[in-house]
């Protein structure tokens, strides 16, 4: 069998933070499946068929790329970010369990790319330098109340947090619900970090405190990171520096 299929992340927005290995298997690819601000992403070229669909049919995206695959296509499924991280690359194991006997002897890889929440912590410094977990916060694919849970057992543990998918437009109550949670937990002194669209040309970078966020301050483009007990802020002459320390005392 011919084709292969990569799973391969494009990373948080800037061309330069697309892996030299993502840009190798998109040069060799015949066929780029993936959601349509994904696969706009990729330049087209002869030889090269783009396949954009909508964010809501994951699986049946995984489904045509394997089946492109089997065909004997060169298959590149693209996601922004890392493809492990809230995207591709579950779904596409999803389908391959669920599927044909064909699909489990492709040649399938994942490459990984720099995800937002890496990218975000590098902007303002090091808020992940300790233990710390991430969390999406759409309840398109779980119930509210699992979010919940994970919300206040996080801040229980005393992890730094980083949220993906904060605040959508059509359901803007659950992250100010979130926000709630959280100040009940870990207090009003909290640090967050609102970083918008990093690494594109309309980046912007919030640091305040979980007393004085707002609900508003995110939207689907939004990493929102908030720091343990021990996170801290440098402030200095140009942009302050937020870190945890990686010594913790018993």
């Amino acid at each position: 069998m011919s084709g292969w299929l990569k799973i391969v992340g494009l990373g948080p927005g800037d061309e330069s933070l697309v892996t030299p290995e993502a840009n190798t298997a998109l040069a060799a690819a015949t066929d780029v499946v993936g959601y349509i601000p994904y696969v706009a992403r990729v330049a087209p070229r002869d030889g090269l068929t783009l396949h954009a669909s909508d964010n809501r049919v994951e699986l049946d995206r995984a489904r045509h790329a394997l089946d492109l695959a089997v065909q004997g296509h060169r298959v590149v499924v693209v996601s922004s970010g890392d493809p492990g991280v809230f995207a591709m690359a579950s779904a596409v194991f999803e389908a391959v369990e669920e599927g044909p006997d064909a699909w489990r002897t492709l040649d399938i890889d994942v490459l990984p790319g720099i995800t937002a929440m890496l990218a975000a912590a590098a902007r303002a410094g090091a808020p992940l330098g300790h233990d710390f977990c991430a969390i999406n916060l759409s309840d398109n694919l779980k119930p509210w109340a699992l979010i919940e849970k994970r919300l206040r057992l996080a801040a229980e543990a005393d992890f730094a947090m980083a949220f993906y998918n904060p605040r959508s437009k059509s359901r803007p109550e659950g992250f100010e619900k979130a926000l709630e949670t959280l100040r009940t937990q870990c207090g009003a002194d909290r640090l967050i970090l609102f970083a918008r669209a990093v690494s594109r040309p309309d980046e912007s970078l919030r640091i305040t405190t979980l007393g004085e966020a707002t609900a508003d301050m995110a939207d689907m483009s939004t990493v929102v990171i908030v720091g343990s007990s021990r996170t801290r802020i440098i402030d200095r002459p140009v942009n302050p520096i937020v870190y945890t320390p990686r010594f913790t005392p018993e």
